[in-house]
């Protein structure tokens, strides 16, 4: 997504998901989208936004030619935003929970989650991702992720992970997310984490609501500063859509005064 832009305008939505319903979150995020007056750059939806969190990849999963692929691209030229989320694809005879970077352009970049959460079985439907995406939007580095990643702090690194010298790869990390309200602290905590460690704005974007497994879901979507300083007022429980205001100028003169990314340590990443 081209011209490069200071302040870059991030959409949080966050939302409650109908259980194994994707007409009816399409229709209903649609609506929340048209409703919020604020023009944006990018929006994030939360992770598997079609379905909530199912494990019935067979019956559920998509094309990336399918009706959700589609309707993104759709949503992301009408709202002239970036748009990510993640669903349920099927690739090569595989399932993945894929999280797609759709421009207004209609081009697309894919995530596919890397670490799935085999308490709950994800590990035994799904097929894991094997490589960060890191995309460009109006001149920021953004490095998008899923739920799970987020106790990963290798994977979440600000470094080229395979024993380069690079550091500071991406400006905006991002998690969309299904983290259930028993967890919630550790969302809450190393979201913050992530911002301070990486000299990154952090986002982090979950849904509320109850799934079809009775687990409950309370949001607490959030943006914080590389400081980790709390950028955005979204309220936990509840339906909100809040677009928050980065700036880079402010994220390069901090990393120019405590320039803690050179000293890193090297290593590489197993796969």
């Amino acid at each position: 997504y081209r011209g490069v832009k200071n302040e870059l305008a991030v959409t949080l939505v966050q939302c409650s998901l109908s259980w194994e319903e994707a007409e009816e979150n399409r229709s209903s995020i649609k609506s929340l989208l048209y409703s919020h007056k604020a023009t944006s750059d990018l929006i994030i939806l939360p992770e598997m936004f079609t379905t909530g969190f199912s494990m019935n990849a067979k019956s559920l999963a998509e094309q990336m030619d399918g009706k959700t692929h589609l309707w993104m691209k759709e949503m992301a030229e009408d709202l002239d935003s970036v748009l990510i989320g993640s669903l349920i694809i099927e690739a090569s005879g595989k399932y993945y929970n894929r999280l797609l970077v759709v421009s207004p352009s209609g081009k697309t970049e894919h995530y596919d989650k890397r670490h799935l959460f085999s308490f709950a079985g994800e590990d035994e439907n799904y097929h894991p991702g094997l490589d960060r995406l890191i995309f460009e939007c109006h001149g920021w580095r953004i490095c998008p992720l899923v739920c799970y990643d987020l106790r990963f702090p290798i994977w979440s690194r600000n470094a080229e992970l395979n024993g380069g010298v690079d550091a500071n790869l991406f400006d905006l990390l991002i998690y969309v997310a299904n983290w259930p309200k028993a967890r919630r602290q550790p969302w809450i905590n190393l979201l913050e984490a992530r911002a301070h460690e990486n000299q990154a704005y952090v986002i982090g974007v979950n849904r509320i609501g109850q799934d079809g497994n009775n687990i409950e879901y309370f949001g607490d979507s959030v943006a914080y500063s590389p400081k980790g300083k709390k950028l955005s007022e979204i309220k936990a429980n509840q339906i909100s859509v809040e677009t928050v205001l980065l700036n880079k100028d402010d994220l390069l003169a901090f990393r120019e005064k405590f320039p803690v990314g050179k000293d890193k340590d090297r290593f590489k990443l197993m796969t």
